[in-house]
C-alpha cells in the first residue's frame, strides 16, 4: 500500500491552525521554543527562535510560564528540561531525534576513557542525549566548542559527536589536540555539502559570499568566506553588504534568512540540506501538544543532575 502523500495546506489553514496554537498558549500559560530549522510557519508561532544555545539559555530562564512547548529534536527538548527540571518540557512530535546524537552513547565515553585515560576531559556537543550530557564533563554548541575546549586550559580533549566541528576547533586552536569519540561522527545534513556544487553556483552568482557551518566538511569550510553557528550566521545575513550569499545549512535557515531580509538572495548550497527529523514538527502537533499537553520529557533525577553539571559547566567556561 502507497504511503500518504502530505496534503500541503492552504494560506487559511496555516493562519486557522497558528490562530488556535495563540489562543492554547494563552490559556495554558505556555512558552514556545522553536529551532531555526523548524518550518516558518511554526517559527511565527513561537515565543522565541534560535539555535541551540539561545534556546539552551531561554529555556533555563523560563520562570513564569507553565509548560515549554520545544519544536525541535529531541535532545533540545532534554535539554531544556535538564536546565529548568521542574518545568513541563513538551515535545510536538517524540520521534522527532537526531542520528548525530545517537552516534555518541555514554559507552563510548566510558570506553574512551578506559581506553586512552581518565584525565582527559570529554566535551560533548549539545547535540547528543541526556545520558551522553551526563557521562561527560562539559558541553558546547557550535558558536563556543572553541572557547569551552581553550579555557579547559588542557594539553587534549575528546571531543564529540561531530568530527566536522572537532576539525574546526583542532584547527582554531592547533596547541589542543582534539580526540574524536566517535572517530567518524557527522550531521547527515551538513555532510550532503560539496565543494563541486558550490563552485557551480559562484560560477552562476560570480559576486556571491559563501558561509558555512563548522559542521560542514573541511574541505567545505576552506572554501567559506565565513564560518560560524546558526545564530552567527543570522548575523552575518543581517549585516553583510553582500546581495548573494551561499549558505551551507539546514533549508529552514535559509528561508528564515529570506524572510527577514527580502532585499538579499540567500542560496541554499545544497537543495537536499533538509533534516527530516526537524521537519518532523507540524502546526497540527504543536496545537495537539497545547491542547492534550502530551509527549512530555522525563529524565531520570540521577541522569537529569549529571547532565545539568555538565551544562552549567559550559555557562562557566564561557
Amino acid at each position: 500500500m502507497a504511503s500518504k502523500v502530505p496534503v500541503k495546506k492552504t494560506p487559511e489553514e496555516i493562519a486557522h491552525l497558528q490562530e488556535e496554537i495563540q489562543k492554547l498558549k494563552k490559556e495554558k500559560n505556555a512558552f514556545i521554543l522553536a529551532h531555526y530549522y523548524q518550518e516558518l510557519e511554526i517559527q511565527e508561532v513561537a515565543d522565541l527562535v534560535g539555535d541551540s544555545l539561545g534556546l539552551s539559555k531561554a529555556a533555563r530562564d523560563a520562570k513564569n510560564v507553565k509548560m515549554i512547548v520545544f519544536a525541535g529534536v529531541h535532545f533540545m527538548a532534554e535539554t531544556a528540561k535538564i536546565l529548568n527540571p521542574k518545568m513541563k518540557v513538551l515535545i510536538p512530535n517524540p520521534d522527532a531525534g537526531c542520528p548525530m546524537a545517537d552516534q555518541c552513547s555514554a559507552e563510548l565515553i566510558e570506553k574512551a576513557r578506559k581506553e586512552y585515560g581518565e584525565d582527559i576531559p570529554v566535551v560533548v556537543y549539545v547535540n547528543t542525549t541526556a545520558e551522553t550530557k551526563a557521562a561527560a564533563d562539559t558541553t558546547c554548541t557550535s558558536s563556543n566548542a572553541a572557547t569551552v575546549v581553550k579555557n579547559l586550559g588542557v594539553k587534549k580533549v575528546f571531543f564529540g559527536p561531530d568530527k566536522n566541528l572537532g576539525f574546526y576547533v583542532q584547527k582554531t586552536l592547533p596547541e589542543v589536540e582534539i580526540l574524536p569519540i566517535p572517530r567518524n561522527g557527522h550531521c547527515y545534513v551538513h555532510r550532503r555539502f560539496d565543494v563541486q556544487t558550490i563552485s557551480a553556483l559562484k560560477k552562476e552568482f560570480q559576486d556571491a559570499v559563501v558561509i558555512a557551518h563548522p559542521e560542514c566538511n573541511p574541505e567545505v569550510q576552506d572554501i567559506a568566506d565565513f564560518i560560524g553557528s546558526t545564530a552567527a550566521m543570522i548575523f552575518f545575513g543581517k549585516e553583510t553588504e553582500a546581495k548573494n550569499i551561499i549558505v551551507a545549512t539546514e533549508k529552514g535557515l535559509v528561508d528564515r534568512l529570506n524572510h527577514d531580509h527580502p532585499e538579499k538572495n540567500f542560496i541554499l548550497a545544497k537543495d537536499t540540506a533538509i533534516c527530516k527529523n526537524m521537519k518532523k514538527n507540524t502546526l497540527e502537533l504543536v496545537r495537539d501538544s497545547l491542547l492534550y499537553e502530551q509527549h512530555e520529557i522525563i529524565i531520570p533525577k540521577e541522569i537529569n543532575e549529571k547532565a545539568e553539571k555538565a551544562i552549567l559547566r559550559m555557562f562557566e567556561l564561557t
